[in-house]
């Protein structure tokens, strides 16, 4: 796939619409494809990744360059990096999902009717799926992964920061599809930087199932307002860690530690500390040392300022603020259900965690907040398909309606009845 210089919006519409025809086409010759078929096709993407380790490297520096000319931050730049450990993780990936058993078919319920009809819920994929995201260019191999094992086909539209990047992975992903003996189409990147590509994506309702934004706020933000196709949402993730007076200080100040500062330019990233006020003394000192230790910057309400010099002002616009960098602000609160209202409030129904040993207040904590998840005793770091044994994720949704929390296999599916009889007539 080469570059494609759009120039009007002629052209643009002319290019996606050809991109949707195709892929249309090849969802449908992947209803009935076999699961080893598939699974043959991430294995041999696996070792084109591993083969072309170099090829991709070198276009991710041309990437890293211009990003950093263009003064991406520090989190952008760690989301847009690759090194050979990264494409190996991605790679083996892959062959997680190949593990996994194929939602494909699987009879979700089955009964039998007084009348002799025998009806089954079963799993079918939902077709096109368009994924829209910015700097992650692991997102290329993840996503399409994870359509073609569900059984759909992808178009995928990466950010301009990633364009190389992720062009070299989508290339040892169609190597796969190849050696499969499987349709190219089931697997397209859009091959044009060009904005108007996702406006097109968003309005393309005859050939797109359903669009998966991964990606910041203003992007988000346009997916829900302009599209005519259906959303897994995935808002910014605003995550919280509440520590409860009832719990480890150790405990707490490791798991805080990791939750913000483990990778902070990621969605699971813990944005705000929340901390009963009876454990201020007990647990803070220790949980602010460590963090001021790894280099965050911390935000604090004033009581939290009146104890550590090195705390600055919180201002309100704090608590409603994804950072993705390594500042965290924190607040004090009188009770697990002061927390909760503050996560209900601010938080962005994406990750929070409790850190408790007084199991009743953990489960009011659980069951209190929106969270599409919610933690006890663990870092809001876990919030990852791969760690929840998907093999990989599409993606957070923090929506309410099919699919919520890590966007897997089953989460890509839809399903349909079928009914089989002996010759029966309603009459």
């Amino acid at each position: 796939m080469d570059t494609v210089e759009t120039t009007t919006s002629e052209d643009v519409h002319a290019l996606m619409l050809k991109i949707g025809v195709a892929a249309s086409m090849a969802a449908q010759s992947l209803i009935n494809v076999p699961t080893d078929a598939k699974n043959r096709a991430l294995r041999e993407a696996a070792q084109a990744l591993r083969a072309r380790s170099a090829e991709i490297i070198a276009a991710n520096k041309l990437d890293m360059a211009d990003g950093e000319a263009k003064g991406l931050s520090s989190a952008m730049l760690d989301r847009l990096k690759l090194t050979e450990d990264r494409i190996e993780g991605v790679a083996h990936g892959l062959e997680d999902i190949a593990e996994l058993d194929d939602p494909v078919g699987a009879i979700m319920d089955s009964w039998d009717r007084p009348n002799g009809l025998n009806i089954s819920r079963v799993r079918v994929p939902l077709g096109v799926i368009g994924v829209i995201y910015e700097s992650r260019p692991n997102v290329t191999a993840d996503a399409s992964a994870l359509c073609l094992k569900s059984g759909n086909a992808t178009i995928l539209r990466g950010g301009s920061e990633s364009f190389r990047s992720s062009t070299a992975i989508w290339k040892c992903m169609q190597e796969g599809l190849r050696q499969a003996n499987l349709p190219e189409d089931a697997i397209q990147m859009v091959p044009t930087t060009d904005r108007a590509a996702v406006g097109e994506m968003l309005i393309m309702s005859d050939h797109i199932d359903v669009i998966v934004p991964r990606g910041g706020k203003s992007l988000v933000e346009r997916v829900q307002n302009e599209a005519k196709v259906p959303v897994f949402a995935h808002l910014e993730g605003i995550c919280h860690t509440y520590v409860n007076a009832q719990s480890d200080a150790a405990m707490a100040r490791e798991i805080v530690l990791d939750a913000k500062m483990r990778r902070t330019g990621i969605c699971g990233a813990t944005e705000t500390l929340l901390i009963d006020r009876e454990a201020a003394k007990t647990h803070l000192p220790g949980i602010l040392d460590a963090l001021a230790d790894a280099g965050c910057e911390i935000r604090g309400d004033a009581p939290t300022q009146e104890m550590d010099k090195r705390v600055i002002a919180a201002t309100d616009e704090d608590w409603d603020t994804e950072y993705l960098d390594k500042i965290i602000s924190v607040k004090q609160v009188d009770d697990v259900d002061d927390a909760i209202r503050h996560v209900n409030e601010h938080g962005t129904d994406h990750t929070d965690a409790i850190v408790t040993a007084n199991q009743e207040i953990a489960e009011t904590f659980l069951n209190g907040v929106n969270s599409a998840i919610a933690l006890h005793n663990t870092s809001t770091q876990f919030a990852d398909g791969g760690e929840f044994g998907m093999g990989a994720e599409i993606g957070i949704a923090t929506g309410k309606m099919h699919a919520r929390g890590p966007v897997g296999l089953e989460q890509l599916t839809t399903f349909k009845y079928i009914v089989r009889g002996t010759g029966q007539v309603r009459g």
